[in-house]
């Protein structure tokens, strides 16, 4: 090879290593803020150029190393559909040109309105499993992206499918999910037509990442007796700073801030105060962060009994009156019994987790539902709240 040859080769792009290219914050902007642009290559580097590709049109400008040389930034103050497009940048050393960058694909988000992203079947995930997160939306998009906070790339692009529902939607796989860092993901449509132009991004999805959730104990034990005083307690070995208990068939959960019992675990003292039937059942608790809407895993159910503790003896030695009645999970009432008469309860679910009981009265010998002279008529109907040892009206 000859030296003007040599020479000549130096000189030809792509003789040198290609710089890297990112945005900041990210490469979905806002329309309207603030975005820079580096192109980070060489400490040799004279100068740095930063080209867009449209189409078979190529613009460029071009900057001046920062100190100590190997990198340049290229900002400008107000994002707009203008700026948006395909990016990539090449330095200049003594020795020529560099390879052109990857290319940047620069997006300018809020043009359309945001679509709804979910977990299925849940937000919470145990460590090492996975997760689908639908992004669905009724404008007609023709790809949706999935982007998770803090990364400048967007984690996946999809092509949108309709959904059984009539949506659009895509869904994207998510897993093996490890528990840090844990994860926060938005997700934006777009059309073909534009696709540096994406929609508002939908609102924030975070996956709570469990191994095993919260303990439930309590100190009672499971059986308790009416009047007995009852705290059931939640405990973690992880940091949760509020928890909350939930009941089967209850609609609400019941929330309290967490403290630190003992270094090292977090908890929380649900005081449920005198027991009384309509606390027996099964109880779950969770933990959850402030910063969240969301909850662990639930901790192994706990069920709660309440023990009949009958009527009291009418005189020394005396059984009469006694209850062998059964233990109550809130769906057998405690009720004494007359002398001469028998009581039954029949408790049944009603709508939002309530109790609803079907009341008979007799008298001794008769049998029930049975019309005597002087009987007193069955009356079935809805009991008093929670089912209480309460007599029906007839």
């Amino acid at each position: 090879m000859t030296p003007t040859l040599a020479a000549l080769l130096c000189f030809l792009p792509g003789t040198l290593p290609k710089p890297t290219i990112r945005a900041e914050p990210s490469s979905a902007i806002p329309w309207g803020t603030p975005v820079t642009i580096w192109c980070q290559g060489s400490l040799e580097a004279r100068e740095y150029r930063l080209l867009k590709n449209e189409g078979d049109l190529w613009t460029w400008v071009t900057r001046k190393p920062l100190e100590p040389g190997d990198k340049a930034d290229f900002s400008t103050t107000y994002m707009t559909d203008d700026s948006a497009g395909r990016y990539h940048c090449r330095y200049l050393s003594p020795t020529g040109w560099s390879e052109l960058s990857d290319p940047l694909e620069l997006v300018v988000t809020g043009f359309h309105g945001k679509p709804s992203l979910s977990a299925l079947p849940s937000p919470v995930v145990t460590s090492g499993g996975n997760v689908t997160l639908q992004c669905a939306s009724w404008l007609g998009f023709d790809r949706f992206v999935l982007m998770k906070e803090g990364e400048r790339q967007p984690s996946s692009t999809l092509d949108s499918q309709r959904a059984p529902s009539g949506q659009f939607q895509a869904l994207f796989p998510v897993g093996p999910v490890t528990p840090s860092p844990r994860g926060t993901f938005r997700c934006y449509g777009y059309y073909s037509r534009s696709p540096h132009m994406w929609s508002y991004p939908s609102g924030p999805l975070e996956l709570l990442v469990s191994g095993e959730g919260p303990s439930l104990l309590t100190q009672e034990g499971p059986v308790v007796t009416s009047g007995q005083s009852l705290t059931l307690q939640c405990r973690s070995d992880v940091g949760y700073d509020r928890f909350a208990l939930s009941k089967d068939g209850a609609r609400d959960l019941l929330q309290l801030l967490g403290r630190q019992p003992q270094a090292g675990l977090s908890g929380a003292d649900f005081a449920l105060g005198p027991v009384r039937p309509s606390l027996g059942g099964r109880y779950t608790c969770y933990g959850g962060h402030s910063l969240s809407s969301e909850w662990s895993a639930p901790s192994d159910p706990l069920d709660i009994l309440v023990a009949d503790p009958g009527p009291p003896p009418t005189g020394p030695g005396s059984t009469a009156g006694e209850s062998q009645g059964p233990l109550s999970g809130g769906f057998s009432p405690s009720v004494s019994e007359m002398p001469g008469e028998r009581w039954d309860s029949r408790g049944s679910e009603a709508g939002g987790g309530g109790l609803g009981c079907s009341w008979q009265r007799e008298r001794a010998g008769a049998q029930v539902g049975e019309e005597q002279p002087g009987a007193v008529r069955s009356v079935a109907g809805p009991a008093p709240p929670l089912c209480g040892p309460q007599f029906p009206q007839v």
